[in-house]
């Protein structure tokens, strides 16, 4: 009898530790998993780090999870998917390699202005390539939480016109068309953050299909961007920077 007793109690507490076991491979399986996991920015997508860590770009919290490939171990190498993906994510993260500066800005959009003032399309689309690029590597953590943000609204606005001027050469009217809008950024990047140059806020008031647009120029000489040759001296002088 005590013999059975003895029995039924190691039988007993060899399922208890089984199942402690299990659960405890459980919770080390999970927290694996979990400090595993990759997350992205909602609104800038190629931002990838661990969750909670914030956007280079836009200081939020990296919140939506990136899908990652399983690895295969059925022939004894590794899948390195996710560890490039990771990489790349580290390498965005540090391409903010220029000081943050109105001039960099300023100097890219002043020579699309004299590529448009000339009607060389092709010179524009340079200029526009090499100033979404200038966006791109602009640190702006000099600046303040609040600054931050003004710039961030102001660039990310301007980046997509100049991603389009660089990506339309040869077609000069559809440049035209978003450099009225990347000059409404310039200037208002001028106004919020200064300028160590002596800028000039020209007019026209028949670009835009007649709404009126404005440019920034480095002279006081009036070379119209909007209708190249055909009314190099069409607009004015509207404000001093």
């Amino acid at each position: 009898m005590k013999a059975l007793i003895l029995t039924a109690i190691l039988a007993i507490t060899l399922v208890s530790c089984n199942q402690k076991n299990k659960e405890t491979e459980n919770k080390t399986t999970e927290t694996s998993t979990n400090s595993n996991e990759i997350y992205a920015c909602s609104m800038h997508p190629e931002i990838t780090g661990k969750k909670g860590e914030e956007c280079s770009k836009c200081g939020m919290e990296l919140t939506e999870p990136v899908a990652q490939k399983e690895h295969d171990h059925t022939d004894g190498t590794h899948d390195h998917t996710d560890a490039a993906t990771s990489e790349e994510g580290a390498q965005e993260t540090n391409t903010y390699s220029t000081p943050f500066s109105t001039s960099v800005i300023v100097d890219n959009y002043l020579k699309i202005k004299n590529a448009l003032t000339k009607d060389d399309a092709n010179g524009a689309a340079k200029a526009g390539k090499a100033l979404y690029q200038t966006f791109n590597s602009i640190n702006a953590n000099s600046l303040t939480a609040s600054q931050k943000k003004e710039y961030l609204d102001i660039a990310d606005d301007a980046k997509e016109h100049a991603e389009h001027i660089g990506d339309n050469a040869g077609k000069i009217d559809h440049q035209r068309e978003h450099f009225v809008l990347l000059s409404k950024d310039v200037s208002d990047l001028i106004a919020t953050f200064g300028t160590n140059q002596k800028l000039y806020l020209d007019f026209c008031p028949m670009a835009d299909n007649n709404k009126g647009a404005v440019w920034i120029s480095e002279t006081k000489e009036i070379t119209n961007p909007y209708f190249g040759k055909d009314m190099a001296t069409c607009g004015s002088i509207k404000k001093e920077f």
